[in-house]
């Protein structure tokens, strides 16, 4: 990788980093909220609710815009807008009485903001990186996004012990460095900006062409995104709670031990993006992650009431979680070129903050049934999906990406 292009990688890998403080970073503070705000459980659940659907349906719109006119005018607003969501719901308390409503509304602010962040930097990368590269940026890309959740919990956690809406604050301070140095630093290739209505038409023609000619591809690869978020972030919501009631965990020691599979994931998603290039590799490991994952809650099932196990399968969630995300992401932007990449790679995104919105509420509903109900579930969901992508291998694949053995 040239000098340069590690510059581009370095500006870029700071999106999904600041992206995916949105939810984890907020969620060891919500107990202080509630009883700040006088808020009951469901609203203070809004305020993830709030930013994940903004955040869900920005994102294809951020999509068309920026294959229209260029990644770079959409990503370093969208930063910039982020950073401002921030700012609204940290000074609601300061200047409201009813300071509530403004901070959901910085958090729709900020969600619409983070869609047009990670999965535009991520086509970005697409356009900027190619082959071999690719798969080695998508690898650093989904590293930062995991470092990121790492982070986050855990600076939450202390940073909610000083003054409790001053969580809000730090959007800001990590966002405003990262818009200024994606503005210096970045130079996408040149595309042609604007276009006609006959132009647009063309657009979404492609874009249903690539749906129609890859549907196998982005089919598979869709559910695989958004069931191993859907699996990780249900399962570390139900760790958040009982290390506070089986171990009376809180704050910041908490926040670690909820980032170990995260750590894990993290490390495996950047070993196969500079490791693997072979995307009919990519493929199979998708499926081995899934595998992974099922097997995971299987074996958390039979050994129910066992610690060790408990933390051994969440750890291989992570694992297995890895392997998918590096795995599907360059295997979605490989699926379209051009102005249509930033498309179906938004859509995608789409699909992931959707799984991490559903998750723990999924997973909230179902242990109320049993534990059994809870990962039996999550176990069944990741052996279909898993079923779903060995179709995918067998019919789809090779056709739809041109595919042999030795790319």
């Amino acid at each position: 990788m040239q000098q340069e292009t590690k510059k581009y990688l370095a500006a870029l890998s700071g999106v999904p980093f600041i992206m995916v403080l949105g939810n984890s970073l907020i969620i060891p503070a919500f107990p202080e909220i509630q009883n700040q705000l006088n808020l009951t459980q469901l609203e203070v659940g809004l305020l993830v609710t709030t930013f994940s659907i903004a955040a869900g349906i920005t994102i294809p719109i951020v999509g068309f815009i920026s294959d229209k006119y260029g990644r770079k005018v959409v990503l370093v607003p969208s930063v910039f807008l982020y950073a401002i969501g921030g700012l609204i719901s940290g000074f609601a308390p300061i200047f409201f009485n009813s300071a509530y409503p403004w901070i959901i509304f910085g958090r729709v602010v900020k969600g619409i903001g983070a869609g047009g962040t990670g999965p535009i930097a991520m086509a970005l990368a697409g356009d900027l990186f190619q082959s071999g590269e690719r798969s080695e940026a998508m690898g650093v890309l989904e590293a930062a996004n995991g470092i990121g959740k790492v982070v986050s919990p855990i600076l939450g956690a202390i940073i909610v012990v000083w003054i409790w809406y001053s969580v809000f604050f730090v959007y800001t301070i990590f966002s405003l460095p990262v818009a200024i140095m994606l503005w210096v630093v970045l130079k996408e290739p040149e595309q042609k900006a604007g276009g006609s209505s006959q132009e647009e038409k063309g657009y979404f023609t492609r874009i249903f062409d690539v749906f129609k000619d890859k549907k196998m591809v982005l089919i598979a690869t869709y559910l695989a995104g958004f069931t191993v978020l859907f699996s990780l972030f249900g399962t570390l919501s139900y760790l958040s709670d009982i290390l506070e009631i089986r171990y009376n965990l809180e704050g910041a020691p908490k926040g670690i031990v909820i980032a170990l599979p995260v750590i894990v994931m993290a490390v495996t998603s950047y070993t196969t993006g500079h490791f693997i290039q072979s995307k009919l590799l990519m493929s199979k490991l998708v499926v081995t992650g899934l595998t992974i994952i099922g097997l995971s809650f299987g074996g958390i099932i039979l050994l129910l009431d066992n610690d060790y196990a408990l933390f051994a399968g969440i750890i291989l969630i992570g694992v297995g979680t890895g392997l998918v995300l590096t795995s599907v992401n360059t295997l979605v932007t490989s699926t379209a070129s051009g102005r249509a990449r930033g498309g179906v790679t938004s859509l995608y995104g789409s699909v992931r903050f959707f799984g991490v919105a559903f998750g723990p509420p999924a997973f909230g509903l179902l242990v109320e049934i049993s534990r059994i109900a809870m990962f039996g579930t999550a176990g069944i969901i990741a052996i279909l999906v898993m079923g779903v992508n060995l179709i995918m291998i067998k019919f789809g694949i090779g056709r739809e990406l041109n595919l042999s053995n030795s790319n």
